[in-house]
């Protein structure tokens, strides 16, 4: 016989389950269930235990029963009793056993020794206080309907936020009709093409995500890769494809390989859009991360209605916002409304509603303002390093983002993307990003991040990366100049 008991202690003491196994004393039941709960790290140091008066009446056992095996485990040093106190659980010698995944169960990979991983800001950098001043205000000015079922497109007040605030700095011509709220990028792909606003085959860059490719073809949407050169994608390649009716584009820093999309270019992925009646997606993923000059204008101003703008506040403020936001043309709205649905797949209101203070606060201009030169003395940092210890390593990408790409000597990416496995160094090599149907890649090259180290590890991640690159080449005639590559 066993007996399961929850305890709802009142106001003392920790809700716990035990379970009463056996047909023998219930003592020694209830003693062996406690154990095992402090065993297994359920119940942990400090916690305190409901009176024995209380876990007697859940359990339905006598009183004495509780007592005395609150008792034994006192004498056996799980526990302790102090007068005013009560029963808690003892700080033991004993770590509490680990739990063991089972067999099977992913664990994800282990953490690098040093994180030079493109993609990840400055966790460390979250802007706590003001987002914590910014909620408290948006919390006391919310009205009751906020918190009550919820607009699938997003709060009013995020939306307003977002055109004032994405017109004044990306240059976006929006009302806030046109936005729809959503959990970033990777979500924004999934109600277009997983919800049937727009159908595939898809023209992407050469270059790009791996994890973004295999979302759409989980929806079933064939990606077909446009060739890349110095002056960014051959949008021109779009006039001899008759069967993409969309493209997906980053064009004011291409990723990864970094670098605008030349206005010629731009132009012509807008002409053939409305002359083809189809889409251009414009993620514009690290936009407000520029350093060299003044940000690039977005695409989307130059034909509203054939360019659907894609942002997120992943890379400015947190990935674990699950914040981001699409400008449609008006023709998409209501198909994205209904892909999205009337239930569950929004991002947090409380969220929005602080996110839409922070911008209309300044907080978050002035966030990105810090962000900003902390990442152009990051990149600085890279380049000194890599000016001194391997100058023959061209550094390219960099006038923009959150990550750089090394040129290597041909033939090296393997080895030195091998070499950085072994010494706990996490980052890319530039092959991995390359479309399967792309038959010639660029260049061999690592790409490398630098947001995510704190300061403290950051000098020794930049050592671990100066000592996996390849030497010079016997047959170069000459060293390639390191600077800031546009």
């Amino acid at each position: 016989m066993s007996r399961s008991w929850v305890n709802s202690a009142e106001r003392i003491g920790a809700d716990l389950h035990l379970v009463l196994a056996g047909t023998g004393s219930r003592r020694a039941a209830l003693a062996q269930a406690l154990r095992e709960a402090i065993q297994e790290g359920r119940l942990a140091a400090g916690v305190r235990l409901p009176p024995y008066r209380s876990l007697a009446a859940d359990l339905g056992i006598a009183r004495n029963t509780a007592a005395d095996a609150y008792a034994e485990l006192v004498a056996e040093g799980w526990l302790t009793a102090r007068q005013g106190s009560g029963t808690r659980v003892a700080e033991r010698a004993a770590p509490a056993r680990a739990v063991r995944a089972p067999v099977g169960t992913p664990t994800g990979p282990a953490a690098p020794a040093h994180n030079l991983a493109q993609g990840r800001p400055d966790a460390s950098s979250f802007p706590r206080t003001a987002w914590a001043t910014s909620a408290r205000r948006a919390l006391t000015a919310a009205p009751h309907d906020a918190f009550g079922p919820g607009d699938p497109q997003g709060r009013i007040e995020l939306r307003t936020a977002l055109a004032d605030y994405l017109a004044r700095v990306r240059g976006v011509r929006t009302s806030p009709e046109r936005i729809v709220i959503c959990a970033g990028f990777s979500d924004a792909l999934r109600l277009l093409f997983g919800g049937g606003v727009l159908r595939g085959p898809l023209a992407v860059e050469a270059y790009g995500l791996a994890f973004h490719r295999a979302l759409l073809s989980a929806e079933g949407v064939r990606t077909v890769p446009l060739g890349m050169d110095g002056l960014g994608t051959r949008t021109e390649e779009l006039r001899g494809r008759r069967d993409v009716r969309s493209v997906l584009l980053t064009p004011a820093h291409q990723f990864p390989v970094g670098g605008p999309l030349s206005a010629a270019r731009r132009g012509a992925a807008v002409d053939w859009a409305r002359a083809r009646g189809g889409v251009v997606i414009e993620d514009d993923y690290d936009g407000e991360f520029r350093y060299d000059r003044e940000p690039i204008g977005a695409v989307q101003a130059l034909d509203p209605d054939h360019v659907l703008y894609v942002g997120s506040a992943a890379k400015s403020v947190s990935p674990a916002l699950r914040l981001g936001w699409m400008v449609l043309p008006e023709r998409l709205v209501a198909p994205v409304l209904a892909a999205k649905g009337l239930r569950e797949r929004w991002t947090g209101v409380v969220d929005q509603l602080t996110f839409a203070d922070l911008i209309a606060s300044g907080a978050y201009d002035r966030h990105v303002r810090q962000m900003r030169q902390r990442y152009r003395d990051r990149r600085g940092r890279l380049v000194a390093a890599l000016a001194e210890h391997a100058p023959h390593i061209e550094v390219t990408g960099i006038a923009a983002g959150l990550h750089a790409v090394l040129r290597l000597p041909p033939g090296t990416e393997t080895a030195a993307v091998d070499a950085a496995s072994l010494l706990g160094l996490g980052l890319d090599g530039l092959a991995g990003f390359r479309h399967p149907d792309t038959a010639e890649a660029l260049f061999d090259g690592l790409v490398v991040g630098y947001a995510a180290p704190p300061d403290h590890a950051y000098a020794a991640a930049l050592d671990a990366l100066c000592t996996i690159l390849p030497p010079v080449q016997r047959r170069a005639s000459s060293r390639c100049q390191t600077g800031l590559s546009k």
